[in-house]
Order: structure tokens, then sequence, then C-alpha cells
């Protein structure tokens, strides 16, 4: 069962962490290789306990880790490094990110941020939009929440009241959360260990949803 709660985004913010991909690689008897990727998507993993600041902190965390009931429930997670459709230093827009060109006939499209290097593009599915934070746009002009389209911030997906019309350029913009767990169900705390520095380990992991 997934808890639409985040982990408190103080706590989150000195958190160490970032995407996890999986590569297969076979060496090849001339030396060569041939290289395959099993995963579509990156999985994010991060250490919640690298964000602990203080006792206080450290009673938040024990206590939405019990509430979650370690590994059974997941959580919202505020990756600072990653939560905007823009950049860092620019406001969040309705033209951020194309998500879709209209057909006439689809009425609902996914959240999507790209990730561009050259000529190779990757497009990561947003599932946690954070509430009051999506603008869409259509063809270059800005629609109203509520009235043109509605978003369902537990999945990501944007409805419009009518179809979009054939080949029109549907963009957003927005904040998100990444979908994760606890990836263990053991904190081990020493309160004397951490007055001296020493940081417990507490793992988390991306959920696929």
């Amino acid at each position: 069962m997934f808890h639409d709660v985040r982990f408190p985004a103080s706590l989150s913010f000195g958190s160490v962490g970032g995407p996890e991909r999986r590569t297969e690689i076979v060496t090849l008897a001339n030396g060569f290789e041939e290289r395959n990727a099993p995963w579509a998507h990156a999985r994010r993993r991060y250490d919640a306990g690298m964000g602990l600041r203080s006792l206080d902190d450290l009673e938040a965390l024990i206590a939405f880790f019990e509430a979650r009931q370690g590994q059974l429930h997941g959580f919202r997670w505020k990756d600072w490094a990653d939560y905007r459709s823009a950049a860092q230093a620019a406001a969040v827009g309705p033209g951020d990110q194309l998500i879709a060109v209209g057909d006439h006939a689809t009425a609902s499209f996914q959240l999507v941020k790209a990730y561009r290097s050259g000529p190779a593009e990757y497009l990561r599915p947003i599932r946690k939009p954070v509430a009051g934070s999506v603008r869409i746009g259509l063809s270059g002009d800005e629609l109203l929440e509520g009235v043109d389209w509605e978003v369902d911030t537990a999945t990501g997906l944007v409805t419009f009241a009518v179809p979009p019309a054939a080949d029109a350029q549907i963009t957003a913009g927005f904040e998100f959360d990444v979908p994760v767990r606890f990836d263990t169900d053991r904190i081990a705390v020493s309160v004397a260990s951490f007055r001296a520095g020493e940081l417990p380990s507490v793992p988390v992991v991306e959920l696929r949803l």
C-alpha cells in the first residue's frame, strides 16, 4: 500500500542518493563487449540517515518509519537535486516540458520529464506531481486547472475536458516527488554515537508504480 504523505523535506535535504541503472555486460572472446539494459527506467536510491541534524530529527525519522511499518508502505520523497520540470534557477512554467502531441481523440496524458544530452534523450514518467504545482500549456497558451484540465496527483495523469486538437503541442510545468519505500525493516540507533557525529544508515529505494 502507498501512503500519500511526504517524508519530512527538511530531513531529505541532507540525504545522499540518486538514479541507479542496471546494465548487463558480456565480454566476447575477441575482447569486444555486448551491453544490454534490462531496465527501461532508472531506479533511485537514497540514505535518509544522512539528513539528520538533531535528536528531534531522529525522533521524527523513527516516528515516520514506524507509521510506514518499515518496508510495508510506500511514501513520497523530495529529491532536492531533481524535483522540478524547470532548471534549478528558473521558475516553473507551463511550457517547461513537452508531454504529448494532440490527436483530437486522446484526452489523458502522462506527465513526463525529458533528460537530454547531445542526441540522446530519456523520458521519465512523473507519477507523483505535487498538488498545486502543475501548470499546463496547449500550443503556447496556458490553460486553467479545473476548467480545461485536471491532474491526478496519485498517478501523474492529466485529463483534458476536451481532447486537444491534432498536432497541438501539450506542455507542462510541475514539481514532483519520488514514490519510495524504506529498504530496511530495522533502524539501529545509539544516542551517544549520534551525538558524537555518527549517523545511522536508513536506505530508501524508489517504487515502480
